[in-house]
């Protein structure tokens, strides 16, 4: 088949050069985003008086009917084409002649690509956030459930101080809610036009630029057209985005493949999402959280790839752009994969409450509120911090806790230890006195889940 561009050559393009240059394998699937943007910028040209309406009618039906008989298979787009805008200008023109040919009047395959893209992404982003937020529903949901919850907090993957689970959860909320927010704020500086930029200098069309916008639901045009074909900072910025996002969700598998662990067994995995091996019958393997762990690196090769091809070139459009798709595509497919069924996963996940307790007893967790009890009793919090330090040492000895002491030998190492000390130091109480915001205590955690359960409905 002749390219659109074929006039000003006099032999046929390689084979190989042809395999090359295509981009039609990949950027197929923005066929829909392609014909949308298409009958928009045809009726655009039919107001403004360019098209004669018998035309703007022909092209707009012509389209249509493309777009049907895509979507309902009667119609497979082939690789005989160089991309989707050839195929779908070339199908059209073979459905209503001469008509078709003037659908490009006005505008390049560069600023309308630049329109596809943008139009694929911003629904990939509404698509990732949409997804995030049901995420986010399950962990608020087990937050709910799990305010008295007992669990060791960690520091250096070391026990630190006793928490609950609900605020543990409500840490990957935090991460969450900020993947949200970022999103929200790519979606804001994306939602420009570019078409109507031509090539790069624009059009002696009077077009209706901001028609087209509004049409197509963008916020405005673009303001600057050399910008507008060679701008990819929204790509970069989703998947940024992307792989913060997926970041966290590789912490938050990280501790799972851990909490899994024979040695914690904090948590049991639903046999839907655990995978067994193939010679040791005993094994129960926490495979979908080590693929979500694992693909993080995809995502951010994406990233790297694409800011590696934006990271030289002058302006305005260079064929390197063309490598946008790819990784675009390959980042957020995978974060598509990942993000529903680590929910799906969470939500079927089974807590050990008694383990995780039990965990939290054990450790010296309570120590920091044993030095607190001190300074309570009027002692100066370094002299405080040393007390306790000698008293984890002979617990350690003594292969007890601090709570397993008597008082007689708690007195050893300080008189101001008297009988209440056992009620503060106990495991609920270290926990429901820690009541500034964004602790783990009971008022404070009930307060938070309102606050973002309010957030969450709001969105």
């Amino acid at each position: 088949m002749a390219q659109l561009w074929g006039g000003r050559f006099t032999k046929q393009t390689d084979e190989a050069v042809k395999a090359f240059n295509d981009s039609i394998g990949f950027d197929k699937r923005l066929y829909r985003q392609d014909i949308e943007g298409s009958m928009v910028h045809a009726r655009m040209l039919g107001k403004q008086g360019i098209l004669t309406p018998e035309d703007c009618e022909a092209i707009v039906k012509g389209l249509q009917g493309i777009l049907d008989d895509i979507e309902c298979g009667k119609m497979e787009i082939t690789s005989e084409y160089e991309d989707i805008h050839s195929f779908v200008e070339a199908n059209l023109i073979d459905r209503i002649g001469d008509a078709g040919k003037r659908l490009h009047t006005g505008r390049s395959r560069n600023d309308q690509v630049a329109l596809d893209m943008r139009l694929y992404t911003r629904s990939a982003v509404e698509e990732v956030r949409t997804q995030t937020l049901r995420l986010l529903g399950v962990i608020l949901d087990l937050m709910e459930k799990n305010t008295d919850t007992f669990m060791p907090g960690f520091t250096h993957l070391q026990k630190a101080q006793p928490t609950t689970l609900a605020h543990h959860l409500g840490a990957y909320f935090e991460m969450l809610r900020r993947d949200c927010t970022r999103l929200a704020d790519c979606r804001v500086r994306m939602n420009e036009c570019p078409l109507g930029a031509g090539a790069m200098a624009g059009t002696t069309y009077p077009l209706d630029r901001a028609f087209v916008a509004r049409e197509l639901g963008f916020d405005c045009p673009t303001r600057n057209s050399m910008d507008s074909v060679s701008d990819r900072d929204y790509l970069l910025e989703f998947l940024s985005d992307l792989s913060i996002l997926m970041m966290h969700l590789s912490r938050f598998s990280e501790e799972l493949i851990i909490w899994n662990s024979n040695e914690y067994r904090f948590v049991e995995m639903d046999d839907a999402f655990s995978t067994g091996s193939s010679i040791m019958p005993q094994k129960k393997n926490p495979d979908i959280c080590e693929l979500v762990r694992g693909k993080v690196g995809r995502v951010y090769g994406d990233l790297m790839s694409l800011l590696t091809a934006m990271k030289g070139l002058p302006l305005a459009y260079n064929k390197d752009m063309q490598e946008d798709k790819e990784p675009a595509f390959d980042a957020i497919d995978t974060a598509l994969a990942c993000i529903p069924l680590f929910a799906d996963m969470l939500s079927t996940m089974k807590f050990n409450k008694d383990v995780m307790e039990k965990s939290a007893m054990r450790g010296f967790t309570n120590a920091t509120d044993a030095a607190d009890y001190l300074v309570g009793k009027g002692v100066p919090f370094r002299d405080a911090h040393g007390i306790i330090g000698r008293l984890v040492l002979h617990c350690i000895d003594a292969g007890k806790g601090i709570e397993e002491l008597t008082l007689e030998e708690l007195q050893k190492f300080s008189d101001q230890f008297e009988e209440d000390v056992f009620e503060a130091i106990s495991l609920r109480a270290c926990v429901n006195r820690r009541l500034t915001a964004g602790a783990p205590g009971e008022a404070a955690m009930a307060e938070e889940i309102a606050a973002c359960r309010s957030w969450l409905q709001a969105q």
